[in-house]
């Protein structure tokens, strides 16, 4: 079809091309392949094992080089899986990215985002974001940009007027001219101004495990120097030795291990969710979605399919009016599936005469989800189509029990009336004449009784949001088994604001909600401590979408919505929710298992040094002896654990949990292996004895605390997952055997221990599992009678801590828009 602009012409397109003038992102899709080997390359930990594997080699100790092997394959195994997501990752991306109306040679085509340049014509719809800054050249549409300001206002953009790159478009058509792209562009702008602050937030397990590993970045140095000097100036033990104990001391405080996993394992995740059809524009989104509580969903494209048909007119008047809504509909734009589907019901017979008082059209009203109406302003009369109590207003009484016959069915009803008043975009004040209820239903989708029992199973509270009436959505969550549907509430006639907080808080279904309230629902549940996730698909949600903890769009809805969303389903299949779901709580509940092993080895070889600087000791254990514990009680099993499902309701903060599950068996393995060290010492024995029982014990311990980690619920029932744990622990316990019978050279094993030593071993042995249940007990009541208290306020400090910088990145965004205003 022949447009009425001539646009650019390839030979325009090519020069812009090759000065640069082409919308070009500010933000990769992804990171670069340079940038994965740096991040996993030069960290400030693997500086330090550097600078050990140098002290060591000096003093000829080649033995006690053992970590290096498992710190490259750190390495490499992080780099290899990183791009092997980039590559997954950037493909869905590609296949999935933006697309934008352009008119170049007077055709129509549909080209990404960013092969859009300066000067190129493109055409606008409702639901569509603005790819570039641009100018209205013919057209009107109202535009929110509330994405950039955080002004939720629509704002009427007529020939002439300023298009906002970021923004999106609530209603309307126009075609407009870029005239600025890439870096140039006002969202462009923001997003760098943003970086040179600070950008990105954090998980809270990424958040927590950064703040761990500052603490142990700070403390290995000193450490390390004082636990060096008191060996070799206060004890007078050989430079050897001295860096033998220093090393050994400072890698196991490191977490060498530890944030490779969490980072590993989030990749994989994606990756994992990346083939089942679900992609993610934020990380974190993961470990969020698998802590929601509370889930607010749209009714139309979430419980019900995105499609609606036309099944009923019944005229109020006489059908003489049909041309009147023929013409009405013909003259509206095709922005939601409602209009759709009015067009494909509602369109002009072969015998038709277009009657002259429809020729002239002086106003096209798109529909506005805040007063739920649409309308077309002929010469000679005006015809709105939308929510009847709305429309009617004081009239609606004569039709409420005709509407009220459909709306208890589950069916959509508007009513097409003539309006005696002129059409401002405003709420109607004049007269509205009631001709026709217009009856539109859309299929509840099969699957989702079952994934709405999966969310009640789970403890998750279920909010149903909508701008349809509240009899229509109560009586379809209702349909689908959603939990306390009766408690409806209809928001249209809540007054106060103290009325609308309650109703929130006491509600399940919430009908004839508009964007702004959307937005205001979930911000009470957050300000009531709930997690928020919210789902959506049309432009009316994305205001909701962005201030939700996590968002999850249809890929099939509005372009504004999928692009304000931190999760996108590609299939609109929101039955892929509970996979989802799992998937965020097998990140959780993994990490938190695998992050408690790495902690027991850190919270332990910082106790030791202390105790070791303190009591004037050597450290008992030399660095290939503490490498080969890690190996087989941390590396292997933490990093296969943290693959395995694990749909465990998530109760209370990563950090704390990681914490409180590895400070007993740290303790436990400090009495210990302290315990080791003073009948050694009765007993006479040499210090290379006392180091094998040593590294002995700590194997004995680690296992133990392996064995509780993948014990199954239920030996009689075992599930896949159950045997791979058992599989994950046999091969720890064969592992460390085989290294310590086998490898006794390279890991500096003693063969000849003696009766003492065996006698030492075999009490610490039986000694260990209920030493381990006397140390929970004792961490529990610790922490509930002192420390708990504090613990929780450090936590909530630090939450608040970085909630505060992000509503500071956000004032900063919205400053920048105010001073450009003014």
């Amino acid at each position: 079809m022949k447009q009425p602009f001539m646009g650019l012409t390839a030979k325009d397109v090519r020069e812009r091309k090759r000065v640069g003038l082409v919308n070009k992102s500010v933000e990769a899709p992804s990171r670069t392949v340079g940038e994965i080997v740096r991040s996993n390359l030069l960290t400030y930990f693997n500086f330090v094992f550097l600078i050990l594997a140098v002290v060591l080699a000096l003093v000829h100790s080649w033995k006690d080089l053992t970590f290096l092997p498992i710190i490259v394959a750190n390495i490499v195994i992080g780099i290899v899986q990183e791009l092997r997501a980039k590559q997954v990752l950037d493909n869905l991306k590609v296949l999935n990215a933006p697309v934008a109306r352009v008119v170049r040679d007077y055709k129509l085509e549909t080209l990404k985002v960013d092969e859009i340049v300066l000067d190129d014509i493109i055409v606008l719809r409702g639901g569509d974001q603005i790819p570039a800054d641009a100018v209205v050249i013919s057209g009107e549409v109202a535009a929110n940009e509330a994405l950039l300001t955080g002004e939720a206002d629509e704002i009427m953009k007529h020939e002439g007027d300023e298009l906002l790159s970021g923004s999106f478009i609530v209603y309307g058509e126009c075609y407009a001219k870029i005239t600025k792209v890439g870096e140039d562009s006002y969202a462009a702008q923001l997003t760098l101004k943003a970086k040179a602050i600070k950008t990105g937030e954090q998980s809270e397990i990424i958040r927590s495990l950064n703040s761990f590993v500052k603490v142990a970045g700070l403390m290995i140095i000193p450490i390390g120097i004082i636990m060096f000097a008191e060996q070799f100036f206060f004890q007078s033990a050989p430079v050897q030795t001295s860096v033998q104990a220093m090393a050994a001391a400072v890698i196991g405080m490191i977490p060498e291990g530890l944030f490779l996993l969490a980072s590993v394992t989030l990749v994989l995740s994606a990756m994992r969710l990346a083939r089942q059809k679900v992609m993610l524009h934020d990380m974190k989104s993961i470990e969020t979605l698998a802590r929601v509580d509370t889930l607010c969903v749209d009714k139309t494209g979430t419980i019900t399919s995105d499609k609606m048909n036309v099944v009923e007119t019944k005229w109020l008047a006489d059908e003489k009016w049909r041309m009147a809504l023929v013409e009405t509909v013909a003259a509206l734009s095709a922005d939601t599936e409602t209009m759709a589907a009015m067009k494909r019901e509602y369109k002009r017979n072969r015998g038709d005469m277009r009657g002259d008082e429809y020729k002239n059209i002086v106003k096209i009203q798109g529909f506005s989800s805040r007063y739920k109406y649409s309308g077309v302003q002929f010469k000679g009369s005006s015809f709105v189509i939308g929510a009847p109590e709305l429309v009617l207003r004081d009239e609606y009484s004569k039709v409420r029990a005709q509407v009220s016959k459909y709306t208890r069915q589950g069916a959509r009803v508007l009513v097409f009336a003539r309006y005696y008043g002129k059409l401002d975009g405003e709420a109607l004040t004049a007269r509205a004449e009631a001709l026709a209820l217009v009856v539109l239903e859309n299929e509840i989708r099969e699957t989702a009784p079952a994934t709405f029992k999966y969310f009640e199973d789970q403890g998750v509270d279920i909010k149903v949001i909508s701008g349809d009436d509240i009899e229509t959505v109560a009586e379809i969550a209702r349909k689908v088994g959603i939990k306390n549907a009766d408690k409806c509430v209809d928001m249209s006639k809540l007054t106060s604001q103290r009325e609308f907080q309650k109703a929130v808080l006491e509600n399940t279904v919430f009908g004839r909600v508009t964007p702004a309230q959307k937005r205001t629902i979930v911000k009470i549940l957050k300000d009531a401590g709930h997690t928020v996730a919210m789902t959506g698909d049309g432009v009316n949600d994305v205001l909701a979408l962005k201030d939700a903890d996590c968002s999850v769009a249809m890929a099939s809805g509005a372009q504004a919505a999928v692009q304000a969303s931190q999760m996108v389903l590609l299939d609109s299949d929101f039955s892929r929710m509970p996979s989802v779901v799992a998937e965020g709580r097998r990140v959780v509940n993994n990490l938190e298992n695998s992050g408690s092993l790495f902690l027991v080895k850190n919270l332990f070889s910082v106790a030791m040094s202390l105790l070791a600087i303190c009591f004037a000791i050597t450290y008992p254990m030399i660095p290939s002896q503490v490498s080969l514990v890690t190996l087989w009680t941390i590396g292997v099993p933490s990093f296969f654990l943290a693959q395995i499902p694990n749909e465990k309701l998530i109760k209370g903060k990563f950090i704390r949990n990681v914490l409180f599950a590895a400070a007993p068996v740290a303790l436990a393995n400090l009495i210990l292996i302290g315990a080791t060290v003073v009948f050694g010492n009765i007993c006479e024995l040499s210090q290379e004895v006392i180091a094998t029982l040593c590294t002995m014990v700590w194997a004995a311990v680690g296992l133990t605390n392996l064995a509780r980690l993948t014990k199954a619920e239920d030996y009689k029932n075992m599930k896949a997952s159950d045997w791979w744990k058992l599989a994950i622990f046999i091969v720890s316990v064969v592992g460390m055997i085989v290294c310590l019978l086998g490898f006794k050279w390279w890991f500096s094993i003693e063969s000849d221990l003696g009766l003492h030593a065996w006698i030492i071993f075999g009490g610490m042995a039986v000694a260990t599992y209920p030493l381990l249940m006397i140390c929970r007990e004792i961490t529990r009541w610790v922490v509930n009678s002192f420390l708990g208290k504090y613990v929780n306020r450090w936590v909530t400090r630090r939450e608040k801590n970085a909630k505060k910088v992000q509503a500071k990145l956000s004032r900063n965004k919205k400053r920048g828009r105010r001073i450009k205003r003014s």
